[in-house]
């Protein structure tokens, strides 16, 4: 596929070195000449230098004969004009757009050929909240991804001395909960995929991958380590898009309060949040954190922009008792130094969005792509079609469905039932099936399972 890539930033990175690894071909325009050839230098793709929504940069990025366009600059109305230009110029099949204003957010009807020509809209803070949301829903998980809407959720837990399953084999769950119906999708244990079997012995201190139905992710956790007290009371440092999102999302359920530097942002936080309390000051204000009790927090989120502002304040935090620390980290680099110590969950806002940028450049009939373990790892959501002889998972048990090495199948939604993947376990046309790659070099070979063959047309 030849895909043109506008922004050679944290995302903009991320994705050519995703894309670059598998096979496609990848061209990145942006204005910065250093970020250029350091992508150059690292990755086997084109650079172009100049303005993304320029014609003249535009076809010297091949846009003549572009599959795909992926705006992904800082500016929202640079990325709108490039896809305005692609579709008028180049025709572009494709044109995803990352849009952080919600002022342009909220008014859908501009994105379409007749206005804006914007085919996927990418907003990396709703992605976030989203992704943080799920994370205080769940008390005790390192992950939580969503599938089918909701239905099925893929939840990453560190298993704890002390947890029922603990020292014993993976078959021993369903003896443990027979009303229960999971499975483990994959286990890294020091960094290391193992890819689970029955006779597989969970360890402590295991990161294990594991999928059910929403309605039963508590049980299987509670197997797996001790389960967490119900979240109630949440301290956001950084009252800027992602914290007041995020804030407006969960103020209904919980005990929120936002601490922020700035007074107007104070004042227009206090004016457009209804039961959040906001405070005026820094969160890496020993006295401050005090005065508000930070002993007494269930979750301390630090989400400002600076990255060593969030790391200072988030050991702050651990360090006067907050229970469970979060971390937004933007430097890739940091985040596995800082992740698993005093620090609970570092998180990646580029890691978060590349998976939602993923899903709409894979081939076959790809639902979702979601990163695992700061990108080390995926998990899939595809759509089964065809029919025995024109597919090569239709009206197969999963046993007799040769996968790529270190692929498993977690789970298929049908309709509105989620089914737990078992060797006998048969997929049929329409089904969304959930898997789980440990060696991402095998994503194309998961992607050629749902091709459909000709017959089929």
């Amino acid at each position: 596929m030849k895909i043109i890539i506008l922004g050679a930033g944290q995302v903009g990175g991320t994705l050519a070195e995703h894309l670059a690894s598998e096979a496609n071909d990848i061209t990145v325009v942006d204005t910065d000449g250093d970020r250029l050839r350091d992508l150059g230098d690292r990755l086997d793709i084109r650079t172009v230098q100049g303005r993304g929504s320029l014609p003249t940069v535009l076809r010297q990025a091949g846009a003549d004969d572009a599959d795909m366009l992926v705006a992904v600059t800082n500016s929202d109305e640079t990325n709108m004009v490039a896809c305005q230009v692609a579709y008028s110029l180049f025709h572009t099949p494709t044109k995803i757009a990352r849009v952080r204003e919600s002022a342009y957010l909220t008014r859908e009807e501009l994105f379409d050929n007749d206005h804006i020509p914007v085919d996927v809209l990418i907003s990396p803070e709703q992605v976030v909240t989203n992704y943080i949301k799920r994370l205080i829903e769940q008390p005790g998980s390192l992950q939580v991804i969503d599938f089918a809407e909701g239905k099925a959720q893929l939840v990453a837990v560190k298993a704890y001395y002390g947890g029922p399953l603990v020292g014993q084999q993976l078959r021993q769950i369903r003896a443990h909960m027979p009303n229960v119906d999971t499975r483990v999708a994959a286990i890294f244990r020091r960094d290391r995929p193992i890819t689970p079997r029955g006779d597989t012995v969970i360890e402590a201190d295991d990161e294990v991958f594991f999928i059910a139905a929403k309605k039963d992710i508590r049980a299987v956790m509670g197997e797996l380590r001790r389960i967490d007290e119900t979240n109630k009371r949440v301290v956001i440092a950084g009252g800027g898009q992602i914290g007041e999102r995020l804030a407006e999302a969960i103020e209904s359920r919980y005990q929120v309060k936002i601490i922020e530097m700035s007074p107007a942002r104070c004042r227009y936080l206090s004016d457009t949040l209804e039961s959040t309390v906001v405070l005026q000051g820094s969160a890496s204000d020993k006295d401050l954190m005090l005065e508000e009790n930070i002993a007494d927090a269930d979750i301390f989120l630090a989400l400002t922009n600076d990255d060593e502002a969030n790391i200072m304040s988030s050991l702050l935090a651990k360090r006067l008792g907050a229970r469970k620390v979060m971390t937004i980290i933007n430097n890739p680099a940091y985040v596995d130094l800082v992740q698993g110590g005093e620090i609970d969950i570092a998180i990646s806002p580029q890691l978060a969005t590349i998976g939602t940028l993923l899903a709409h450049v894979r081939r076959g009939d790809i639902v979702s792509v979601h990163s695992l373990r700061r990108g080390a790892a995926e998990a899939i959501e595809a759509v089964a079609h065809g029919d025995s002889k024109s597919s090569k998972v239709v009206g197969k048990a999963i046993e007799d469905i040769t996968l790529p090495p270190g692929t498993t199948i977690g789970a298929i939604i049908r309709d509105e039932e989620v089914i737990i993947a078992h060797d006998d376990t048969r997929i049929e046309s329409g089904d969304h099936v959930i898997l789980f790659v440990v060696d991402k070099k095998h994503i194309r070979d998961v992607e050629k399972l749902f091709h459909v063959g000709l017959s089929f047309f």
